[in-house]
């Protein structure tokens, strides 16, 4: 009879790198840390944003 264990570890291992390989081609799912904070320096309005998977940030001024 064949092995069904091979089976389970391609899939998690599939789960475990999905958000990895996805972060690292640029396809962040950012989520707004903090909306409408004021920058002094520029003198605009800056939304802050979080990604959800690999917890990189960036700023959006607006």
């Amino acid at each position: 009879m064949g092995d069904v264990a091979g089976f389970r570890r391609k899939h998690r291992r599939r789960q475990r790198a999905e958000g990895k390989t996805l972060c690292a081609n640029g396809l962040h799912r950012w989520q707004v840390e903090a909306e409408s904070r004021f920058d002094v320096k520029q003198g605009r309005l800056v939304s802050l944003y979080l990604c959800r998977r690999c917890g990189a940030r960036r700023s959006e001024a607006r």
